[in-house]
């Protein structure tokens, strides 16, 4: 990878997304947005001032989709990419039930991020999702934050509401709550916000309580004018139609000839998903009641892609079926068309073009339309549109002046506005005229790229100097944030704190003073029984400054320095199968184990004292056992019992950070003096026990990479250090 330009990481999560023969209309997750995040990682990495574009989603390997979608990295162009990151299994599911697996997303991006040459520059994540997704990696790696958010839950739940479902029906199918709840911490996070029109400012980021806190910046979206050239191109120059573009028009003529009886009149196109927000129903009740409007012209509506109405999701089908009973019920035979699957890359600019070479009309019947990115395409074809006068069509009409804005819920106002484009030869060529040279003049992948990559470089603070153009790389921070600082080092140390860290205050502070000479090439934590509360009391008490690391709660929560940031996919990770309240229960027929205080209880670890083991600790482990309760019980200090995730340990916890930033076994030395250190010291790292050990270590006096130091405490831990040539 190039050090010269910007590294731009876009997040898209979910869709069906690949570099080409994009399935648009497959279904509601894929729709117009897999195609824009596909273009413009393509269009940004053309720009002279971009090194690398990565376009991250989700790996899906499903039998059911291609199997493009399993490739881990697939090329987009020259210096840009899709890199597949798995989550949540590996079949394809819909967006709203993605929300518990994003914590994995986020571990295993960090990974791959760790594993690059570089850092990202800038981190822009595309819808709700890829927003919380985002706005975590940028945490971790000191980078800004952008958020593109194509359409927002609240104006989606105030339409859904006003359609009549109920809001229990509306938290089920869609997680509308959670959604809401990590849009309004996005809008208050985000460096920038892009949107595509004043619009979505206004009408859709208004309605959020932390609105007025964020910045916007408006810049539409390009389109490719190659696919999307003017209708009369190849008609004036027949060597511009390729054989390939020659056989899809005539597939396309046969697929919409076989529907219409009189395939020589105009007709109306529609391009759309089979969703109710899209207003297909009203269209056909527009065509439907109006015998002017059908002798006048046909109708074509391609509703996504289809292969058995029966097969798809209740939204989709609903939709369908009321499409194809308003055909029988307006008796349309011979003046509708409703083909069954359409290819986006090929298909839709010919499609385009057809209708304006038969003097038809574009309509986008939706009710609100965010933006209309088809109202954009049709016009560069030189199509004539009608549209909604909600939205994004505003500004487009106001840009291109290509056609009719209308209250697409007015039957009577969508009959007009099709009469008078279809009846009017003039008022015809000067819509599909304006279209052409406005799309060119408004909408073109090199403006929207140029100010893109401008607000980009403006939110680079913490860069003396960004890396454009043959300058040198850029200056970092002197404290970086937890993911940039352990994505850069190759040795960890982790220690215990009670009688390891803290029990000698010369030792410890020599100690100190080498983790801080040797910060540049070594992190170092702590993994304690403590909860995060206690711990922080301990190292106030010794005067130690904050680690990279902290491990607590035997190993159920990890933090990063310096901002505590909780380690959110750690506890996802070790939530599976714990059932803490059935644990308790099944223990509690045992009177000698008494419960400790509240503070030493956490969410994932549950904490006796139990003084006088005899065969208890047998019994307790064949109560959990009889009652299918997967923990763990580590007993140590002859005194506390924890009873812990089965995911979860201090050894655990240790492994994890190993896989999530790359560290080599070879250069972790973990550090312990009792029973809850043991499953850390047994693992693959370099294990170091203090002189001041508990007896219950002695038995790993026969393991290998163990170390028995003679010195007691911190002094035991330099010595390790020493020894594993960790330090020299």
């Amino acid at each position: 990878m190039d050090n010269r330009g910007l590294y731009i990481q876009l997040i898209s999560i979910h869709g069906l997304i690949r570099s080409n023969s994009l399935e648009l209309g497959r279904d509601a997750d894929t729709g117009g947005q897999t195609k824009y995040v596909v273009e413009l990682a393509k269009a940004l990495a053309s720009h002279e001032e971009v090194a690398q574009v990565d376009l991250v989603t989700r790996l899906i390997n499903d039998k059911n989709v291609s199997d493009d979608y399993s490739l881990k990295i697939e090329p987009i162009s020259e210096k840009a990419r899709i890199i597949r990151i798995q989550c949540g299994g590996r079949k394809y599911i819909r967006k709203e039930l993605l929300w518990p697996h994003l914590e994995e997303f986020i571990d295993k991006t960090i990974k791959f991020i760790t594993s690059q040459p570089r850092h990202p520059d800038i981190i822009h994540g595309h819808y709700a999702d890829a927003g919380y997704v985002a706005k975590q990696l940028a945490a971790a790696f000191d980078t800004p934050f952008f958020f593109t958010g194509h359409s927002m839950g609240k104006n989606k739940q105030a339409k859904l509401l006003a359609d009549g479902l109920k809001e229990s029906e509306i938290e089920r199918q869609y997680k509308i709550t959670t959604r809401i709840d990590n849009e309004e911490n996005i809008i208050r996070s985000a460096n920038m916000i892009i949107t595509s029109t004043q619009q979505e400012i206004d009408k859709q980021y208004g309605l959020y309580s932390n609105y007025k806190s964020a910045k916007y910046c408006v810049i539409p979206p390009g389109i490719e004018l190659d696919a999307f050239h003017p209708y009369y191109d190849s008609q004036l120059d027949m060597d511009l139609m390729s054989e390939e573009v020659k056989q899809t028009k005539v597939t396309l003529r046969n697929e919409l000839y076989r529907f219409w009886s009189k395939p020589e009149k105009p007709f109306i196109l529609a391009l759309c998903r089979p969703d109710h927000r899209k207003n297909i129903t009203g269209l056909i009740d527009a065509y439907g009641t109006d015998k002017e409007l059908q002798a006048l012209a046909n109708l074509a509506i391609f509703a996504g892609i289809r292969h058995d109405i029966n097969s798809m999701e209740e939204n989709e089908k609903a939709v369908l079926t009321d499409m194809l009973l308003q055909m029988d019920r307006y008796d349309l035979y011979g003046k509708l068309a409703i083909p069954k699957q359409h290819d986006f890359a090929t298909e839709v600019p010919a499609l385009y073009r057809m209708c304006a070479q038969s003097k038809g009309v574009f309509i986008n019947p939706a009710l609100v339309e965010p933006f209309g990115l088809t109202l954009i395409e049709a016009s560069a074809c030189g199509l004539p549109i009608v549209a909604t006068n909600d939205g994004g069509p505003v500004d487009i009409i106001k840009n291109c002046e290509s056609g009719l804005l209308v209250d697409v819920g007015s039957t009577s106002k969508v009959i007009d506005a099709l009469h008078k484009i279809l009846i009017d030869p003039e008022l015809w060529e000067k819509f599909s005229n304006n279209g052409i040279n406005g799309v060119r003049k408004h909408y073109s992948w090199s403006a929207h790229c140029q100010a893109t990559i401008d607000q980009y470089k403006n939110q680079l603070p913490a860069y003396k100097d960004v890396a454009v153009k043959g300058k040198t790389s850029a200056t970092r921070p002197l404290r970086p944030s937890f993911g940039k600082r352990l994505a850069g080092i190759k040795k960890l140390m982790i220690t215990d704190i009670d009688n390891t860290l803290i029990g000698d205050n010369n030792s410890l502070y020599q100690l100190l003073e080498i983790l801080e000479s040797k910060r540049r090439e070594l992190a170092w934590g702590v993994a304690t029984g403590r909860s995060l509360e206690l711990t922080l009391e301990a190292m106030t008490e010794y005067d130690i400054p904050m680690p990279d690391i902290l491990i607590c709660s035997v190993g159920t929560e990890m933090y990063y320095g310096p901002d505590l940031r909780m380690d959110k996919g750690w506890q996802r990770h070790i939530s599976h199968l714990w059932k803490p309240e059935r644990i308790k229960e099944a223990l509690a027929e045992f009177e000698w184990l008494v419960f400790q205080e509240a503070e030493g209880q956490r969410s994932h670890k549950i904490s006796y004292y139990l003084e006088n083991t005899d065969n208890r600790l047998e019994q307790i482990n064949e109560v959990l056992a009889d009652n299918r309760l997967r923990c763990q019980v580590i007993y140590s200090h002859g005194q506390f019992l924890d009873i812990l995730p089965y995911r979860a340990s201090k050894g655990k916890a240790v492994n994890y950070l190993q896989y999530k930033y790359e560290f080599l076994p070879r250069y972790v030395m973990v550090a312990g003096d009792s029973g809850n250190d043991a499953d850390m010291l047994q693992g693959k790292t370099r294990g170091l026990i203090v002189g001041n050990h508990s007896d219950e270590l002695n038995y790993l006096k026969k393991m290998p990479r163990t170390y028995f130091s003679e010195g007691k405490y911190a002094a035991g831990i330099i010595e390790g250090l020493q020894h594993y040539g960790i330090i020299s």
